[in-house]
């Protein structure tokens, strides 16, 4: 099949690889939610081998994510696994998590389902690191932003740019604490959130 192909995977996996560097470093297994065509995938895990860098999707991209996956032929990228977030996830925990531009497309209570469902998926001291752009205060961080905010509305009216306070609280009580929030190009962030290793 054609390989399905995102640009901006492109624009973006170079400073996300510096994040991913300096917070999976010590990780070993990693679970990518919402995988999309399957380039972070093969990008980052060239990049990080000591890493198993596991793929999952709802099941109409597993075929694109496959494809990537076969060209690249990579020893530390398992076939992708079936995971929607508002099902059940695939009962094994991962010491890290990693998702990009995937909050602002689902819907809110799908949002709600991906924190909910963390606490059964994370092995003790995980780390959760996400991409995408995020409002603060209520408000925009750019025009840009902003734009791209109406142009998601247009496309579907469940999506939009999610407030950071409240992600961040669903994170919180999913018993993950905040250890970085980066900006990055384009007025996006990477944030990141780690399981207290003494959590109970």
């Amino acid at each position: 099949m054609e390989k399905p192909n995102a640009p901006s995977c492109e624009r973006n996996r170079e400073p996300i690889l510096e994040v991913l560097k300096a917070h999976f470093a010590d990780r070993r297994e990693v679970l990518e939610i919402g995988s999309g065509t399957g380039q972070h995938a093969i990008f980052f895990a060239a990049a990080l081998p000591h890493l198993n860098w596991q793929t999952s999707d709802r099941c109409e991209n597993l075929p694109g994510i496959a494809a990537w996956l076969d060209d690249a032929a990579l020893s530390n990228t398992p076939p992708p696994l079936e995971f929607d977030v508002v099902e059940a996830g695939p009962g094994r925990r991962f010491d890290a998590i990693f998702s990009a531009n995937t909050l602002h497309i689902m819907p809110w209570a799908a949002v709600e389902s991906f924190f909910a469902g963390l606490p059964d998926l994370l092995a003790e001291g995980a780390k959760v690191v996400i991409y995408g752009p995020f409002n603060y205060g209520g408000r925009f961080t750019s025009d840009s932003n902003a734009s791209f905010d109406r142009w998601l509305k247009e496309q579907a009216a469940h999506q939009g740019i999610r407030d950071f306070e409240r992600v961040n609280e669903m994170a919180e009580r999913a018993g993950l604490r905040l250890v970085e929030d980066r900006a990055m190009p384009s007025n996006n962030r990477c944030l990141v959130w780690q399981v207290p290793s003494n959590r109970r």
